[in-house]
Formats: structure tokens, sequence, C-alpha cells
């Protein structure tokens, strides 16, 4: 007999179609929710509701509520045998609950504590918990509870080689915004490589965070300031002669996605180091 699982998860790249993918390969029937944050819906009216109310804690809880009812829904309507949940920061405690009353739970945070506040909670409302950094890991083992260690990884359906010209000397894809880190760094690479192809994908600056900055941003044919598909990441990694991967400054001792991205798709990439990294690619396979 099949059985089913439920996969919850925010919409984030391919991350859900990736997870899907994986379920159906080991034989599991399949069914798929997504949230928006910090809102969910996030359509363009919710958008600029969220952007003008002067109650936004308010207006998010009023989403999260909603949400959870529609899910719970949706839950008993499918009747799966296991929900697997990524993030799962808009879900409540209660729902996560009425969940195991009749399936197995699994939460997996892909993203840090510190950027999770809402999920730490999780733990204790679900049948195991999954980290992809090893010091959240140890942090839970601290207060007396069980974690394990998930690394993210690539979906090779989407990250491969294309045997395309390598026609980029040097190549960034990933939000700058909200890391000062990235921001000096990229900067470092385009003021000191004048003569080389550099191109640098992902927001930069927006327009909705000042729009003389946005009008009058600098180096525009190196700095595209917009964020790429990953069919489209997968095309600039297989052109790159040398794929640069900048983690976050809240990643202490694990592994962004576009690490095995890169790889996946069969491309050098120079990448800050960790004691993670640093034992997984022992035989100077990355640049660290």
């Amino acid at each position: 007999m099949r059985q089913t699982v439920l996969i919850i998860g925010p919409n984030y790249f391919n991350f859900l179609t990736a997870v899907e993918n994986a379920f159906k390969r080991s034989g599991w029937d399949t069914a798929v929710e997504s949230y928006d944050n910090p809102i969910h819906p996030y359509t363009t009216l919710m958008k600029w509701r969220w952007k003008l109310s002067r109650h936004r804690d308010r207006l998010q809880a009023k989403s999260r509520g909603d949400y959870n009812s529609y899910i719970m829904e949706r839950f008993r309507a499918i009747n799966p045998q296991m929900v697997f949940i990524m993030n799962g920061d808009i879900l409540e405690g209660s729902t996560l609950d009425m969940f195991r009353k009749t399936a197995k739970v699994g939460l997996w945070l892909f993203d840090t504590r510190q950027k999770l506040p809402t999920s730490v909670g999780h733990i204790d409302h679900v049948d195991a918990l999954f980290c992809y950094e090893e010091q959240d890991v140890e942090q839970y083992a601290r207060e007396g509870k069980k974690a394990y260690f998930l690394p993210q990884a690539c979906d090779t359906d989407t990250y491969k080689p294309l045997g395309l010209e390598r026609d980029i000397d040097i190549l960034f894809v990933g939000t700058l915004f909200v890391s000062p880190r990235r921001q000096q760094i990229t900067k470092a690479v385009v003021d000191s490589f004048p003569d080389r192809k550099i191109r640098i994908y992902g927001v930069y600056k927006p327009w909705y965070k000042g729009i003389f900055k946005w009008l009058f941003r600098e180096h525009r044919s190196i700095y595209k300031n917009h964020n790429v598909s990953p069919g489209q990441a997968n095309i600039l990694y297989n052109r790159a002669k040398i794929a640069l991967n900048i983690h976050h400054e809240q990643q202490k001792n694990g592994a962004n996605p576009r690490v095995f991205e890169i790889c996946g798709a069969g491309s050098y990439q120079l990448c800050d180091g960790n004691p993670y990294i640093d034992n997984l690619f022992r035989d100077g396979e990355i640049g660290i």
C-alpha cells in the first residue's frame, strides 16, 4: 500500500519541487502546500497592505491564523501518513499537534535558529527536527533536546553540466542587500579585476529601499540587481570560470545550497570555509 506525504514549505526557489521529487523517487505519493513570507499570500495587494500597515503584527497574525485553518482542512482531506515541513515558521504548535494525532511529523530548518525564532519551539511539537547548521544541533543539545544535522544539497534535475562556453570570468549569484559582507567582498572583486568579465546576479539595491540609490546605482553591466531562477542559475554556473560563493553572516558551521548547486553544475567555486565545509572537501575540490 502506497503512503502519502504532505510537504509544507515556503515559496523559496525550487526547494519544494526538489523535496517532492525526492519523496516520489522513494515511492511516496505527494501533496505540496506552499506559503509566503512575511505575510500569506504575498500578492500585490497584500504586499502593499503590508508595506503601508501601521499594525503589521496584527495583519500577520490574521494571515497566519487563516493559513493554519486552511492547512488543517487540507490535512484532513489528504489524510497523509507523514507531514514533512520546511521551516514551518507560519505554523502554530496546535496545528503540528493535530497533525501528529494520525501522522508522523518531521521539520527541517533550512535557515538558522536566529532567522527562524517562531520555529525554534516547534521541536516540542514534531517527531523529528532537522537543522542545516551544526551549531543549531549543538544548541538544542545544550537545551536537552534532540535534533539532527541535515545539510542542504542540490536538485540534480536542475543543476547539471551543460557543456557551455566559459565566457564569464567571475560570477556571483545571491541576494546582496541583506548582507554587508557579500557587498564588501563583491565590491573588492570588481575593483581588483577591472579587466575581467564579472557578472553579479541578485538584488543589490531594491527600489523600495531608496529610489535614488536604485536610479543611480553603479556598474550596471556587472550588478544585474535581480534574482534568477534555478534553471537560469545553472546556465550561469555553466558559463563561469570561477563561481564565488559567499555565505551569509549568520552561517557558522554548515553549507548553503550554493555549495552543492555549483558542484552539481560542474563549475569551480571559491567559497568561504568553516569546519563542516573544510571536512567535506578534503581534496581541494573547491577553493576555500
